[in-house]
């Protein structure tokens, strides 16, 4: 994985995000679900996204390619709140500008600074005002910046972040965003435990919805029953309605009907996930990232 960049809580550029939301939206466009907006009145947009790291080295499609469909989908979409898995430093602030200038977002490099891959959560700033946020690192260790005591291939971290939602008089919830280790299923339920641990510690009166690249079957894992063990629900088992299921990693490789979903969002029991779906937007065959985003429509009681 990449190491040159990754940041802090950004420091407000709004007035710049305004003035390069980025370029035309794109005309073509392959098959998507649709966005349920309207559906519900009132009810919060939620998106997970692995949006694969923009790396340096030969790769096909390019971030430069895959950046453009990433800014359609994105705005077609809005989501009011976005986990975010993988971006770096860089890359974050153009998803950002592409965003517009209603969107800001809390996050800071698992190498520290702006080092390496963040677990941002960029919201709508126009619903979702943050009251407090945190980062920790998914080892024995979880506040020593950089650590990783449990032997995980790569660094691990959480971003988590209390809001206010402005559209029901400043009724507070946790969003927790994470991307657990892809090799080491030792360290993947350890992560587990100390997530539920950190929850465990929150007021429990608030809704708490988790975003989340777990490198984990849902179903299949004992990482997700360690999950669900913890108080957890899971969205698209819960929804209303649901769109068709794909793997939630495709590689660039083709959807994969009923394939393995390792991207997932969960919540406390006493919210209502109306809808989700995974969004297989795509431009000319080209995908934003080699992950589908998982998307759910929720009210949270």
């Amino acid at each position: 994985m990449p190491n040159e960049v990754g940041v802090t809580r950004r420091n407000g550029l709004k007035a710049a995000a305004a003035a390069a939301v980025g370029g035309p939206l794109l005309t073509t466009a392959g098959p998507t679900q649709p966005a349920s907006a309207g559906e519900h009145a009132g009810a919060l947009k939620v998106m997970t996204f692995n949006v694969r790291f923009a790396t340096v080295v030969d790769e096909t499609p390019r971030w430069t390619v895959r950046r453009p469909v990433m800014r359609e989908l994105l705005r077609r979409e809005r989501p009011h709140v976005i986990g975010t898995q993988e971006g770096l430093y860089q890359q974050l602030r153009m998803i950002e500008r592409d965003l517009g200038e209603h969107y800001d977002w809390i996050g800071t490099g698992r190498g520290g600074g702006s080092k390496d891959e963040f677990m941002a959560v960029f919201y709508d700033t126009r619903r979702l005002d943050p009251i407090e946020f945190d980062h920790f690192w998914l080892s024995g260790t979880p506040y020593a910046i950089a650590s990783n005591t449990w032997g995980a291939d790569w660094l691990r971290m959480v971003t988590w972040v209390r809001f206010a939602d402005l559209a029901y008089g400043g009724r507070e919830f946790y969003v927790l965003n994470t991307h657990l280790d892809s090799v080491s299923q030792s360290a993947r339920e350890r992560s587990a435990g100390l997530i539920g641990e950190t929850i465990a510690g929150w007021d429990r009166s608030l809704p708490v919805i988790v975003t989340g690249d777990f490198n984990a079957e849902a179903h299949r894992n004992r990482v997700y029953d360690l999950m669900l063990d913890i108080g957890l629900v899971d969205a698209w088992d819960t929804a209303a309605s649901r769109g068709p299921a794909y793997g939630t990693y495709h590689g660039y490789r083709g959807l994969r009907p009923g394939g393995r979903r390792i991207d997932w969002i969960l919540t406390t029991p006493g919210v209502t996930t109306h809808r989700a779906w995974m969004n297989t937007f795509s431009v000319d065959g080209t995908y934003p990232s080699d992950h589908l985003p998982v998307q759910a429509v929720m009210t949270l009681g």
